[in-house]
């Protein structure tokens, strides 16, 4: 994806400090650059001498305007004194995009009794203006710029920011329609279109086979550096290099079509057609495309898809997803789960070297094309996004890793806080047996960028939402 831009628009208000207020613009700049985030900044300078909103309106205009020209995706308003309410509420309207307000905690007053910046009361005044103006947005807790709760408040805004920004331009290829028995995987293309504006791409079994046999056919670039890449990742000792091959094509065919019709994730009917048509199983190269940070979900789950391009984007897209049956308990550990598909999961995340390219255990044809082993515990967090009767939205919990015994496929143990209550939370919906993993902690930025997703609720388990906002305000620093 590219880099998400911010708008910059630090603000005064006359009646304070000019000058301390210049001087914080810098040091807010300064503060945001040293956090190593890959964004690029869009800020005031050339608009006015200063480089700051104050209240003139035709200013206002020209921010709005410079904003819109480069595209921001969303805009931070720090308050570098009290600020200017009115022209911040009518910049953040014209913009739409995710809304930052903060402002650094004030000095004591001079010896002779003068305040130079009173940020604390603009933050108030430009709060209730920007409800007047119907424009949602984060706010930080009023703290000084070396505070480590601006910190943690700015780069989860960004992350926030991201998801929404991701969420917004969903595109889903969708290779086939759900296997026919997988009632679960049902969803409302035109209420994803109508409320969220997600598009679904859908092509048939029929176009996918076409592509990859006319690339296994070949000898293109792409198709080489897909063969180069499993016999170098994996032990392929189990199948042919005719299946290699085949297999190395279908991904190839799968990125094209997707790159080509601007896709960000891509959902398929993995089975069981695709083995009549094309003799493999496509776990690999959905392991493969995902490591690319290009999201494939199983059995055509198309609300798995968006909740993979929500998870990994929550990451500033640093870590793959991996996209997982929720399938027995732990057979010691009460809070003890599998996670577990036949052999999608990253190979970047393998805990092997070598990790395996296998035949299916289960299906009675055992089509070569699945990647097996165990992946790397840890921290990690688990989403679905998912709805029903018009009502959507995401679960979300943190799990870590465990030791648990050996299964086929991709696989790892984790452990929850409630196993019981998650358990019942996912049965009763509007949720299903599938779910997505990432070694990170998205909630907070997820939890964040629902506010700015009408029609889409949070629906965290672990830890609370008292938990998240408490942790946004800086519990535990």
């Amino acid at each position: 994806m590219a880099r998400l831009k911010l708008g910059y628009a630090p603000t005064r208000r006359f009646t304070f400090s000019a000058e301390d207020a210049y001087k914080y613009k810098v040091l807010i700049r300064q503060k945001m650059e040293s956090f190593g985030m890959d964004i690029e900044i869009v800020d005031l300078e050339g608009l006015n001498q200063e480089g700051l909103l104050y209240d003139d309106h035709i200013n206002a205009d020209a921010i709005a305007r410079r904003f819109q020209d480069e595209r921001v995706d969303a805009v931070f308003f720090p308050h570098c004194n009290f600020g200017t309410e009115d022209t911040v509420a009518r910049v953040a309207k014209a913009i739409g995009k995710p809304t930052l307000l903060w402002g650094p905690r004030d000095e004591a007053p001079l010896e002779d009794g003068m305040r130079l910046r009173d940020t604390q009361c603009g933050l108030f005044a430009t709060g209730k203006v920007l409800r007047r103006f119907n424009v949602p947005f984060t706010y930080i807790t009023n703290s000084r710029v070396d505070d480590p709760v601006f910190e943690r408040g700015f780069t989860n805004f960004v992350a926030a920011a991201n998801v929404v920004k991701a969420f917004k331009s969903l595109r889903i290829l969708q290779i086939g329609p759900r296997p026919t028995s997988f009632w679960t995987m049902i969803c409302n293309e035109g209420e994803l279109l109508e409320r969220f504006g997600i598009e679904l791409h859908p092509i048939t079994l029929v176009d996918i086979q076409r592509a990859a046999k006319r690339i296994e056919t070949g000898n293109g670039s792409e198709l080489a550096a897909a063969i180069d890449y499993i016999k170098e990742k994996l032990d392929y000792s189990e199948v042919t290099e005719e299946d290699v091959r085949r297999i190395a094509s279908l991904k190839v065919a799968m990125k094209q079509y997707a790159v080509n019709n601007s896709c960000t994730a891509i959902a398929i009917q993995c089975w069981s057609s695709l083995q009549d048509a094309m003799g493999i199983m496509p776990c690999l190269a959905n392991a493969i495309l995902t490591d690319e940070q290009i999201p494939v979900t199983c059995e055509t789950d198309i609300h798995g898809a968006i909740t993979s391009v929500m998870v990994q984007a929550a990451t500033m897209n640093t870590a793959p997803t991996f996209f997982a049956d929720l399938t027995i308990r732990h057979p010691d550990n009460p809070n003890g789960e599998l996670l577990f598909h036949c052999g999608n999961f990253p190979v970047s995340l393998s805990v092997e070297e070598k990790p395996k390219l296998r035949k299916h255990f289960l299906f009675d044809d055992h089509a070569p094309g699945t990647h097996e082993g165990e992946i790397r515990g840890g921290d990690m967090t688990l989403a679905r996004f998912d709805g029903d009767h018009g009502e959507y939205s995401i679960f979300l919990g943190k799990a870590k890793g465990i030791q648990g015994p050996y299964t086929r496929g991709s696989y790892v143990w984790v452990e929850v806080n409630d196993w019981p209550l998650w358990e019942e939370k996912l049965v009763k919906g509007p949720y299903v047996h599938h779910a997505v993993g990432i070694h990170a902690n998205a909630i907070p930025a997820i939890y964040e960028a629902c506010n700015y997703i009408p029609g889409l609720t949070p629906d965290p388990v672990d830890p609370t939402e008292n938990e998240i906002r408490a942790w946004l305000r800086g519990a535990g620093l």
